[in-house]
């Protein structure tokens, strides 16, 4: 696990006026990764770094050698359309470009003059995905999120037996993961009504967010090579935001036995910045699980993952309905949690998902699964938030939901801060759902 080192120095100021603001989510001490170009260009897309309102182009970077040695082949990496080649460098090489980065960007820095000529503000630039995600794992570590909706389905026994044992996760499809912007159409597929004999074909009635983070994997390992916890976290570049949204209805036909398929494989959405792990380090807390519950095996146990595993990680989902956004009405909060409920560590889920040899690459993603906290108004889908359907969510302006409907965009939002620390933000990821399109 990264320390506490000079980039995280709350003290540090930027001679990028933005990034001082203490409610800015790209302070000096979080520098996350993105890809972009200006916007309306036919520019190439290339590795952005956000401080402030403003983007340090990496490749324009890269062109003036005010960087040297290591920082330097890393900002040439930088340069592609994908981050995967930075990605597979590790930490020697995150960690020589980010200190390369804060010391330019620091107040009184000798590189102002140079640095500033990378600049472009954010206003004017579009996203694209950051790396090629080769495979996609979705877990399902929040236990709150688990008990809620098992209750939904078995009352009496919510939770399966493995829940507590091991990481549960699920192989996931790639290709119709986008960028924060993403607009889709209300998926189709099977659903059968339980007073119905036979299924039927149609539009998804049960559309749902899930309010979840999303973990990119770094080096990856060999085939037939297990990464121990001492090392997993040497294998994850970085955390974005992410909602992986759901067709309630199709799942609830097709889930059993072999678990999702069209229910989760028609739209997700991940947040155009990656907040690196170096970043998240002062937000590192202890991890445990209670004491009356099963501990995990010892492959799934270390000192660190014990002391400071856990990582405190603010969240929120936030609805805009179309008439809303016609009346230029802001996106309504309708659930906010944290990340340190989770019920497994980013470390746990590595080493487990290769414990049987499964080899990993740079540019692997991993879905946290829902994150829901102990409360109600912690409930990251609307699965939860109207138990199943059966409760009506009631916003501001008098408009009801049950789950998503046609024209509404879901955002999502995160960040970290805490007494000893400046604010790192991960700003945001919003989709908007289009009407079904029909066979024919």
């Amino acid at each position: 696990m990264f320390v506490i080192n000079e980039t995280h120095d709350s003290r540090l100021t930027s001679w990028v006026p933005s990034a001082n603001d203490a409610s800015c989510d790209f302070s000096i001490q979080n520098l996350p990764f993105a890809i972009f170009r200006r916007s309306n260009t036919d520019d190439a897309f290339r590795g952005g770094v956000a401080i402030g309102d403003q983007v340090v182009d990496l490749k324009l970077l890269a062109e003036t050698n005010l960087l040297s040695e290591l920082a330097q082949e890393a900002v040439i990496a930088c340069s592609n359309s994908r981050l995967n080649d930075f990605m597979s460098m590790g930490e020697s090489a995150w960690t020589a470009l980010r200190l390369a980065l804060s010391k330019a960007l620091r107040t009184g820095s000798a590189g102002q003059v140079l640095m500033g000529t990378c600049l472009v503000p954010q206003a004017n630039i579009e996203y694209s995905l950051p790396c090629q995600i080769g495979d996609y794992t979705d877990f399902y570590s929040s236990i709150h999120h688990a008990t809620s909706v098992g209750a939904l389905f078995r009352p009496d026994n919510p939770l399966l037996p493995n829940y507590k044992w091991v990481p549960i996760g699920y192989h996931g499809r790639a290709s119709s993961i986008d960028v924060s912007g993403q607009v889709f159409h209300r998926p189709c597929g099977q659903t059968k009504a339980l007073d119905e004999v036979e299924p039927c074909l149609q539009p998804c009635q049960r559309l749902d967010h899930e309010l979840e983070l999303g973990i990119f994997v770094g080096p990856g390992n060999a085939l037939g090579k297990p990464i121990p916890m001492a090392d997993a976290e040497g294998h994850v570049f970085g955390v974005c935001l992410f909602n992986d949204w759901s067709a309630r209805d199709i799942q609830g036909w097709e889930y059993q036995p072999l678990g999702p398929f069209l229910a989760k494989n028609f739209a997700s959405t991940v947040s155009p910045w990656i907040v690196t792990m170096e970043a998240l380090t002062p937000y590192r807390a202890p991890f445990s699980h209670p004491s009356d519950d099963p501990q995990p095996l010892p492959y799934l146990s270390s000192v660190e993952n014990t002391a400071q595993g856990n990582i405190s990680i603010e969240l929120e989902a936030l609805l805009q309905t179309e008439k809303m956004r016609a009346a230029g009405e802001a996106p309504e909060r309708i659930s906010r949690s944290n990340f340190i409920h989770s019920y497994w560590t980013i470390a746990q889920m590595v080493t487990h998902h290769t414990v049987n040899g499964c080899n990993l690459r740079p540019g692997d993603l991993f879905g946290t699964g829902t994150q829901s906290g102990p409360l109600p108004e912690e409930a990251g889908s609307m699965l939860e938030l109207s138990m199943g359907g059966k409760q009506t969510l009631t916003l501001q302006n008098g408009e009801t939901r049950t789950f998503i409907e046609d024209g509404d965009a879901v955002v999502i939002r995160g960040w970290c801060k805490n007494d000893n620390a400046a604010r790192v933000g991960f700003g945001e990821v919003v989709s908007t759902v289009l009407p079904a399109r029909t066979l024919g």
